[in-house]
């Protein structure tokens, strides 16, 4: 079991919990050791005398206060404790508030409390009551040498204890550079947010932290392991240049972008679409002549040149004049890049006024 970092009590109204404080995070960082890159020792760190240069033991080293220049009022753990026992023994809850006015960057570092010997049943009272007023606690608790806001909250069968920034440690936004809060000002149609709204309906979903994972310290480990499997174990990968920004490039259609994340969350409708296209046209008939000597794919254009010929011919006999004239349209504007969208072109346009005359 974690070892607890803090032992003291609740102090609710006349109440009293005992509790222990428990690190909730669990953080797997990569563990890197700094090295002399000329001969790749290992990088120490001394504690040293900066008067005489010498190393100093832990055993000799002492909090100081310094209430002058090069002067010190010298505190020990104990000096820290007795300054304020109260404080420094008890999580003395001051009010309860609704938690969603505690804007999230107030919250700093979360703790679990358990329950100490004997406060089982008081400390199940606390967790209950919390959470049927739906309320959070604010208290304050003294770790190591700072005193903190924290918010008591229910979590399941615990009562987390999140540690909170005070109002002045936190920057105001009056200097940062933002977007007007009036949506005309700030060129956002009313389209563009129900598209939006639509976009963010499609990708809700359920939360369930177990799905995400620290995909980049995998992706290290990994680079790690093949350059041990190659023994590439002390070998400086040179920097590379800098690429752009991923985002960094300048939007100019916020709705198309919106109707194409829309169309990638819509696999249904895409291919439906592209079931609809012929298997003869567009870039994918291209690529299958793509690999072929020059003889080969002229002889393929120069067939498909004659079937689509025969093909225009039989349609536009067939067909009113406003049918002719809006084949002749699509087939102008849909392959207007194409050096043999142009034949075929020119090709439906003969056979149309032959078939007229």
């Amino acid at each position: 079991m974690q070892r607890a970092l803090w032992s003291g009590a609740i102090s609710f109204g006349l109440v009293h919990i005992p509790v222990e404080l428990v690190p909730a995070e669990n953080r797997s960082a990569l563990d890197l050791t700094m090295l002399d890159r000329r001969d790749f020792s290992p990088i120490g760190y001394k504690k040293f005398n900066k008067h005489t240069g010498d190393e100093v033991a832990r055993e000799d080293i002492v909090k100081g206060y310094e209430h002058a220049p090069g002067k010190y009022v010298v505190l020990s753990d104990e000096d820290l404790k007795r300054a304020n026992v109260k404080a420094t023994q008890t999580i003395d809850i001051l009010g309860f508030v609704n938690a969603a006015e505690v804007a999230l960057t107030y919250y700093d570092q979360p703790y679990y409390l358990t329950p100490g010997k004997g406060g089982d049943k008081v400390y199940a009272l606390l967790r209950e009551t919390l959470r049927r007023a739906g309320k959070i606690g604010i208290a304050q608790i003294v770790l190591r040498t700072k005193q903190h806001l924290v918010a008591l909250l229910p979590m399941d069968d615990a009562i987390v204890l999140n540690t909170l920034r005070y109002g002045d440690e936190l920057r105001p936004i009056d200097d940062l550079k933002l977007p007007d809060t009036d949506l005309k000002k700030a060129g956002i149609s009313e389209k563009e947010i129900a598209m939006a709204l639509t976009l963010v309906d499609g990708m809700s979903e359920q939360w369930d932290p177990s799905q995400y994972h620290d995909a980049y310290r995998n992706d290290v480990l990994a680079m790690i392991d093949q350059k041990v499997k190659a023994h590439q174990t002390k070998t400086i990968t040179p920097p590379q240049q800098d690429a752009p920004a991923a985002g960094s490039a300048k939007i100019v259609d916020l709705m198309a972008l919106l109707k194409q994340s829309l169309a990638a969350k819509s696999p249904v409708k895409r291919v439906a679409t592209e079931s609809k296209k012929s298997p003869t046209e567009g870039p994918a008939s291209s690529a299958k002549i793509s690999h072929l000597p020059v003889k080969q794919k002229a002889a393929v254009k120069s067939d498909s040149n004659k079937s689509q010929s025969k093909i225009t011919k039989t349609v536009s006999t067939k067909a009113p004049k406003s049918a002719v004239a809006a084949s002749k349209t699509t087939a102008t504007a849909g392959n207007r890049f194409d050096a043999f969208a142009v034949k075929k072109s020119h090709a439906t346009t003969t056979a149309s006024k032959r078939a007229r005359a």
